[in-house]
Parts: C-alpha cells; structure tokens; sequence
C-alpha cells in the first residue's frame, strides 16, 4: 500500500451502534580504499620526480584506476550494496573534499616576499585515507560546543607530513586533533578546504586521472563527478559538489594568483605530545578545521628541509580555532522544513513503516491500521533484519508510548468495542488481542496470529465470511479490524478478585506548617480548591463526576475531617501515633462533592483560620502517604492523592530524612547519592501504593534543600508528578501553581493500570523508561497514567526479522476509568525491516532518538558517575556516525563530519542533552532542582524533550505589534541575541525575557512601566498590559537581561 493509494472506505463509526454485537462510542469522533605505498620524501620545497603541484588544466582528479579499488566500490559488509558518494542525503560538515586547492610552492613568511616559481611535475593522484575509527570521532563530539565563533584567521601557508598526533584543544570549544586523520607513514592526508595549496603528492601507478563518478542507490543512475579538476589561478573556490548537496562545509578561502601575498601575524606551531617522532611536525587536520603547516620562525617540519623565508620575530598566539555556527545544520530551518512540505496533508497510517511528521508540526492523522504517532513514535521505522546489523549501527530501537494521549478537537477518541461477555478475542498462545494485523484463513473460521503464528478457532459469534483478497466482509465495520487503535470493554476476569471496580477518590492532603501558613499557600490553596471540585474528570457525557473527595492537614500529626452531608459542620478527628498510622473514619472521610457541597466550603473557610497562629515547623511524609493508601483501601477504591509539602520531613516518624545535600560530591564517584533516595522506606511504601491502585502527584514548596531525590520516589514508582515552587511567595508564584494545579485535577486519569507491550517474532522488550513499577520483567505497573506520561520501550533481537512481513508492536493498556469502567485501550504499530544499513539511517526520528538518550542517561546517574554517563553518551553517538560514515558514504576528507539527513541535528540536540542540569550543573543549580529535573524527564514524551533541551527563541521586536502570529524563532545561541532587542526563552517549563542593553527607551516604557532600562530589575515580573510585542500579561523572569 502506498501513500497515493485511494484511501479505504470510512468506516461507519459516526453513528450510534448497539452495544453487543458491536462497540459504543465513548467521545471518540566498505571497506576503506587502499591507499598509496609509502613513499620517501626529498627536501622539502625541492622539485621531486614524478611530482606536480597542480595538475594539467582540465584534467580532473580521479580515485586510482589500480592498486586496490577506491573505497566507494570497495564491498560493503554484512550483504550491503555500495553507496556512491553521500546518497543518502548526508550533510557534510568541514572542508569539502571534491574541491581542488591550488598549492603555493614552499612556506612563505607573512610580509612581502614574492613567492616562488612553480615547479612542473607529472600528475598524481590524492588518496583518501582510511575512514575514522569510533574512538577518534568520539573524542570529536567530545570536544564540540554549538556556541558562536570567532572570525578565523588566515591559515598558513605550507604543508608538512608526518605520523598523526592527537591535540588538545587550544580553546576548549571543539579540538583541533587530527580525529579522522590516520593515515599511514609516508602517505598525504587529504587536504581540507582551510589549506591555500596542494601539498606533495606520491606517485600512483594508475592511468591517466580521468574524473570519477558515483552510483547512488537512491536514484540509481549515475552522479555528477565529485572532481572537477584544478582552479585556475586566481578562480575563487566556489560551494560544494553537485554530489554532496548536503554537505555542509565552512565558506572556503579565495585561492590566491600567482605573486600575491598572504599576511597575517605568524603564530608558534601547536604544541606536540612526548609520543610525537623527532623531526615530524604535527599534523593537526581536525573536524571542521584547516591543516596547519610549517610557521614562520620555526624548525623544519623533517630534517634537511628549509624554512624558505622566514623571518624572525616575536611568536604569538594562535587565535582560539571555534566552529562556525553557521556550517551547523539548523534546527530551526529543519523544523521550518518539515512543517511546510508535511503540514498542510493528513498523515495516513495505512503505509507500514511510514515516518511521521517531526513533533513541532502540526498534522491531522487519519488512522488507517496503525497508530497514531501522537500514541507511538520509534528511533527508527525500519529495523535491522539481524541483531549483528543492529549492533554495528548502534542505533537504539525504542518506542517513545503514550497510551492515554489527548488528542486534538479534529481528531477523534478511541472507539470503545464491547464484545460482551465472552470479552475481545484474542490469541491462544501469546494472548495479543485482536488487531488489523491478524490473518483469517479456511474461509473466516480460523485466524493466524501476527505475532507468534498460532492458529486459533473464532468464536462463531464473531463468525464473517471473506471476500475475494481474503479480509472479513465486515473489516471496516469493526475498528479492532481496520483501526491502528481502539478499546475493548473489560469483563469481570480482568477485575481485581473479581469484581468491578467502584469509582476512584480524590484526597488532598495540606501541609498545616509554620512554613505553609506564613507563605500564604493554604489560604490560597483553600480558596481556590471551593471552585476546583467543581471541575473533576468525568466520563463524555456525564453530567457530573462520579470521583469521590477527601481531606487530610497535617504538620507532625494528621488531621482527618468528616465532611458527610448530613452534618452542619465539619468534624476534625487527630491521629498523632504517625508510627502506625490508621484511618480514624470510613463514613463521611470520601463523599461525593455535590451532596457535601456546603459542609466542604465550611470546612476549607476554617482550615486557615483554625492553623493560623501555628508555630509547628516540623512536618511527617510518609506517615501522609500512608494515610492516604490506608483510607483508599478501606473504601475499596483506586485513587489519587494530592500532596502539598513545604520543607523536609524532620519530625520523628517513618521516613524521617536528614539534611544531606553536599555540593563537595559533584564531579566525583560519589555523585550519584546525589539522586539516590536516602533510604529504602519509600520505595516499600511505593510497591504498596501500587497495589492498592494509590498514585501520588506531589506539590513541593520549598525555602531550602527538601531531598526531592528521596520524597519524589512514591510519585515517580506510582506513576503520579511533582511540581516544584522554590520559596513560593504567592504574588510571584500564584498563577503558575493554580494553572498547574487546575491542570493536574481536571486530567482524564487511568487508574490501577498494567501495561504490556507485545512483539512479533524477532524482537522483544528488554527496558523500560517512566514512571510506573515493575514486579516482573513484562507487566508495566502504574497506580495511575494521565495523558501526559510516556513509557519508553527498549527492543533487542532474538531472532532474525524478515524484510517481507516486517515487526509488528502492540501495546495494551488495562486500566479503571474514571467512572470505574474497567477498559482495554490497543495501539499497534507496523515497521519496516531493513538488510541495507542505508535503509536504517534513512528511516530514522532524532528527536524520538534523543528522547531515548536522555532517559538513558538520567537513569544511569544513578548508578555511575556523571562523566561516565556522559562519555556513554558521546561514544554512542560517535559510533553511530562512524558507522553511517563507513558502510552508507563515500569516502571523504578526514576534516567532514558525515551526517545522515535524518540525523544532521543529532551531535546539536546531543550537546544540549549534555548540557542540562543533570549532566553538568552550573554553580547556581541545587541538588534539589537536578533531582527535580532528572525525574522529570523520565516521563516526558517526544514533544516535551525537544523544546525542553533545545529552548525556543522567539525575537519579540521583530514582529509587528498588531500581528497575532508568534514570531519566527532563531537559533539558541547567546550569538543570536542583539542589544536592541527583546527576546522570549520558552523550554515547556520556564519563561525567560532577555532585554537588550540598548532597546529602545518607548519599549521599555511601554511593557515594564520604566523610564530607562537601567531601572528594569532582574527577577519575576509581568509584561506591560497592552501586551505589545507579543510579551501579553505573562510572567518572565528577567535574570537574562543585559
């Protein structure tokens, strides 16, 4: 099936249908080439036999026509087919090989000494030399920073050779090494764009150069020569080669005519390493750089050879070598990309292994047999046939799932299937349920399973005969048949002992502390919390919310109230024995908000004025929690509880912590306690949440260090969220906490689920990333999922895939509504398989990939240092390239990162992954705000990581004041910022305002109510009200300004 293939009927699911037979709706509308012999050299600058220095005019470079053949015929391993020179779509960045430098005949000082004549030589050939290994492009990425560059200087002039030594980086911003540059003794390294001039070449024995092209197997025809030829003297250089499109380089030099002068102050040479050999000068041919030549005032670069007319003087510094910004693949103009060639048509799921739309587009999905990319995104739509394959690409294969995604207004819910009492069909050996996917056979009597073969009987209820290509009659009438995802009503065997669930509660539990009155948070949690209930979940059509409510204060002991109906006034019952906490009332604790109406705005009038002149400062946790789980089980219910805590349990009780934040433990072994809880109660507690179906969302108000990375346990293991308001003052703070508490309440929530993902034959879930607890090493447990969280799934190989019937994925989600419906939800997925390496990489989504990456990463702090984490992670991704490098490009300059087209924003979102809080804090980040953020990431889903690693800049001068369309972002760079204007920094969490220094002074005046932008103060502030240039009545912090 392909994308221009008439789409199926549509099925008739927009009217009412019967409950049984049927469903309900429920809301839902090579190697490298040989190189050339080794070779002695003359003196250096001396005319050598069988040497030129510029080849024959018209005459184009070509690999050599003997020896061993060039790299770009050179058998692939592993069964693939040879690529020609960057087919699929790479990007290039640094020095293009396929442009020829003309090469000035000997090292020539700075001042104005006339160059020497050019001496005549036989045509040779330039060799490429042998592709990087992993570990040279690993400590490549190691090096990189995506901050702005300075202007480079010219280069030098000269060229020596000699054994490759590795550099330190003279600026710390990206190393000036020779990474890719191994070539054997006696060979030329290939020249970067950097360099003025060709240097000596080595005699092949070849024919004549003839110009070479490329097959590409994308197009299948031939390519456009990667050589030209030679430039004429004074030609400019011009872009790269109409074979490398997507090779991005830096702007290359003018080459200079015959007689001209290069100036420029002459520099020392880069220092050399004890292992350099005596007489060899460095050759330092790094990534994204030119290779450096002998200098002016310095020694030869081999004995016997002269330094022609060097001049003494003093030697200075070489400038810091940074890479340009600009030669950076865009992630900005990507995202533009995207949306404009993908925007503007549905995506249709019927095609198999289809990639989808990048996260910042918006797109209408039709679901045409698979699920929704909203539902399921992977690092790559087409796996490796073999687990030998998948190993040498190191491309993670994971799926980023978010079962209970809300959906856009034009986008319609899952259809609810109710197949009575006999439940949804499914198959006999493996247990998957009845999808799209499944084969009916001996005339619609039996199916066989996608997944692992079995052939099952159907049921005769479910009995329809075939048509003539073998599918139901009935197949677009059935949405488990024809949809990618859809729900089965549960029936009483999928029910905890056997009976339906009765509907879930809400509790709120309020810390009553000296810390929480004074702030003014219970007043205002009180008062907001009288027109809250007001706004619970409910099912489609309900008219009012069957969620029950309850109420709990507490500092060291715990306050329960009985709000029942029929009392005039609330009753408050105190349980101050923490140690072995019980539920003091069962009748009138969990009531229904619209019957207790008046007896709950009662009691949230007293709660502030009843704690109001407290001088308690110590508060209980644990104790809290289970309560909470105690009052949930004894009213046989799931349910959720809502914690609002201040300051650090202190308080003898269980799950009493201590202070033990230490910034001496950051960057050394002992770093990973940091995020490690600081004892095991709670993990104890968690498991027990989790079994009575209890999730925890907690709201943390702190004024100091409150050990996140221990109270966050409970809500991260039960599926539940933390917020996080660092010394809360409600006139800064009271619109953030209520938008997010408003949110938090009114979510549609699955309660008491268990989730498991299915493969077919071949693959097979081995990890899982999120929030939830696992009791074994398949089932997903999670006392509560909201259309927020995600669960990132890690598959290996156990066997060979086939190309022809592809891997199959299907995630099934057993959950309580919040009506007590006990429900199925379904999503499958289809992908493709893959024998070309080529296949892989061009069917890859970084920003699923980076997802994967940085939940991999903030797990592991746990366990080891945060520099091994992060080396993890760059030696990963070097391979990843080093591989697409080797067995899907041609061979090229060892100055060019080679990078997928799928993948060219991949060493960018990598450096920002790096980057976080987590993985290097800066002087100002607390071990609070690391843990907040490392469990916060765990959940996220593809959307909320890339805009949370790589922040929106949106430039809010640039727009007209009466425009009502948000500004084109630009790049987040420090570079990109102008004094004279305003900037919004967006990453889903934080709202920053950068003002320029010189902005206008009518600005100024208009959004901050100030006459001069020295009065404008650092801090939390809101945007004048007119709302000009696009700032509205929102909330900044203005720490960035300047």
């Amino acid at each position: 099936m392909n994308v221009n293939q008439s789409a199926p009927p549509v099925p008739p699911f927009g009217q009412p249908q019967p409950v049984y037979p049927g469903y309900h709706q429920s809301g839902y509308g090579g190697q490298p080439g040989s190189t050339a012999p080794p070779t002695s050299y003359g003196a250096y600058n001396g005319p050598v036999p069988g040497y030129q220095q510029t080849p024959p005019p018209g005459v184009s470079r070509a690999p050599p026509s003997s020896e061993a053949p060039p790299a770009s015929t050179a058998q692939a391993p592993c069964g693939q087919a040879a690529y020609g020179q960057f087919g699929q779509g790479d990007v290039q960045n640094g020095p293009s090989s396929t442009v020829q430098m003309q090469r000035f005949p000997g090292s020539q000082p700075f001042g104005s000494v006339p160059l020497a004549p050019v001496v005549s030589q036989p045509a040779v050939l330039q060799p490429f030399g042998p592709p990087p290994t992993s570990a040279q492009v690993t400590a490549q990425l190691a090096g990189m920073q995506i901050s702005g560059a300075v202007a480079p200087a010219l280069p030098p002039v000269g060229l020596g050779y000699g054994p490759p030594t590795s550099l330190a980086s003279a600026s710390g911003s990206f190393p000036n090494s020779g990474l890719y540059g191994s070539y054997p003794q006696g060979q030329a390294p290939p020249l970067s764009q950097g360099q003025g001039h060709l240097g000596a070449q080595p005699p092949q024995r070849s024919a004549p150069p003839q110009a070479s092209s490329f097959t590409s197997p994308a197009s299948g025809g031939p390519r456009m020569p990667s050589m030209t030829g030679p430039l004429l003297p004074g030609q400019g250089f011009g872009g790269p080669s109409v074979s490398q499109p997507n090779h991005v380089s830096s702007p290359p030099p003018q080459a200079l005519p015959p007689g001209s002068q290069m100036t420029g102050p002459p520099g020392p040479p880069p220092p050399m390493h004890s292992s350099q050999q005596p007489g060899y000068q460095l050759q330092q041919n790094g990534s994204f750089g030119p290779a450096r030549g002998p200098q002016p005032n310095y020694g030869s670069p081999y004995p016997g050879a002269s330094t022609f007319g060097s001049q003494p003087g003093p030697p200075q510094p070489l400038p810091p070598k940074r890479l340009d910004p600009d030669a950076i693949p865009s992630p900005i103009q990507v995202i533009e990309d995207d949306r404009n060639n993908r925007g503007s048509e549905p995506f249709v799921t019927g095609v198999r292994g289809q990639v989808p739309p990048l996260v910042t587009t918006n797109f209408l999905v039709k679901d045409q047999g698979n699920a929704s990319p909203r539902y399921i995104r992977c690092t790559s739509y087409n796996i490796p046939c073999t687990s030998d394959m998948a190993k040498q690409a190191q491309v993670p294969l994971a799926a980023v799932i978010k079962p209970l995604a809300r959906l856009p207004p034009e986008e319609a819910s899952p259809y609810v299937v109710d197949h009575g009492e006999s439940g949804p069909l499914r198959c006999n050996r493996c247990k998957a349920y009845m999808c799209p996917f499944m084969q009916f056979i001996e005339g619609g009597r039996r199916f066989q399973c996608c997944f692992c073969s079995c052939i099952n009987d159907v049921p005769p209820q479910y009995f329809q005969h075939l048509d003539h290509t073998g599918k139901r009659v009935d197949a677009y009438d059935r949405p488990e048949l024809s949809l990618g995802s859809y729900e089965f009503l549960a029936t009483v065997d999928y029910c905890k002992n056997n009976k339906f669930p009765s509907p879930p509660a809400f509790i709120f539990m309020i810390d009553v502390s000296y810390n929480a009155i004074r702030s003014g948070l219970v007043r205002l949690l009180c008062e907001e919390l009288k027109s809250l209930l007001d706004f619970l979940p409910r099912e489609g059509g309900a008219e009012e919310s069957a969620i029950r409510v309850g109420f709990v204060t507490y500092n060291k002991v715990l306050h329960f109230y009985n709000v029942k109906s029929s009392l005039a006034q609330p009753q408050m019952m105190v349980v101050s024995d923490v140690a072995d906490m019980f539920v003091p009332l069962l009748d009138g604790f969990l009531v229904n908000v619209s019957e207790s109406r008046a007896v709950i705005t009662s009691l949230l009038d007293q709660i502030p004025e009843m704690f109001a002149d407290t001088r308690e400062t110590e508060t209980v946790f644990a104790p809290v929690i289970q309560a909470g789980m105690e009052a949930l089980k004894a009213a046989e219910c799931a349910g959720k509880l809502f914690l609002f805590h201040t300051s650090l349990p202190i308080a003898e009780a269980p799950g009493k912590l201590k202070n033990r934040d230490d910034r001496k433990l950051i960057n050394t072994d002992k770093e990973k306690t940091l995020f490690q809880p600081q004892t095991g109660a709670y993990q104890t507690l968690a498991k027990e949440c989790v079994a009575q179906g209890c999730c925890v969302d907690l709201f943390l108000f702190p004024n100091q260090y409150v050990d996140v990375a221990t109270l966050s346990v409970v809500p991260q293991l039960t599926g539940g969220s933390v917020y996080k308001y660092a010394c809360f003052q409600v006139e800064n703070d009271q619109e953030r906490f209520l938008s997010d508490l408003r949110r938090d309440v009114q979510k549609v929530v699955g309660f008491d689920a268990v989730m498991r993902v299915r493969t077919s034959t071949g693959i097979r879930a081995v990890d899982f990333f999120g929030a939830f607890y696992m009791s074994n090493t398949t089932d997903v447990e999670l006392a509560g999922l909201d259309g927020d969280k995600t669960v990132t799934v890690e598959f290996k190989h156990d066997d060979r895939l086939n190309e022809e019937s592809g891997a199959l994925l299907q995630c099934a989600l057993l959950y309580t509504s919040c009506a007590g419906q006990r429900r199925l939800r379904i999503h499958n997925l289809a992908l493709n398989c893959c024998t070309q390496l080529a296949d892989l990489y061009r069917n890859c989504e970084t920003d699923t990939l980076i997802n994967y990456m940085a939940k991999f990463a903030y797990r592991g702090v746990l366990n080891s240092p945060v520099k091994t984490v992060r080396d993890t992670l760059i030696t990963q991704c070097a391979q990843i390239l080093a591989c697409y490098r080797k067995n899907c490009a041609s061979p090229s300059s060892a100055g060019q990162l080679i990078l997928p087209e799928c993948m060219k924003l991949l060493p960018v979102y990598l450096n920002c992954v790096l980057k976080s809080d987590v993985l290097q804090p800066g002087a100002e980040v607390t071990t609070d705000d690391r843990a907040y953020v490392r469990q916060l990431v765990t959940s996220m889903d593809v959307a909320e990581t890339n805009v949370f690693f790589y922040p929106r800049l949106l430039p809010l001068t640039k727009s007209p004041i009466e425009s009502a369309t948000e500004p084109p972002a630009v790049r987040a760079s420090e570079e990109r910022l102008s004094n004279g204007d305003i900037y919004l920094l967006e990453n889903g969490l934080n709202l920053f305002l950068w003002v320029g220094a010189s902005v206008q002074q009518g600005v100024v005046q208009s959004l901050f109510s100030v006459s001069s932008f020295s009065q404008i103060t650092s801090g939390l502030v809101r945007a004048g009200s007119q709302g000009e240039y696009g700032c509205g009545k929102a909330f900044c912090d203005m720490s960035g300004s300047q």
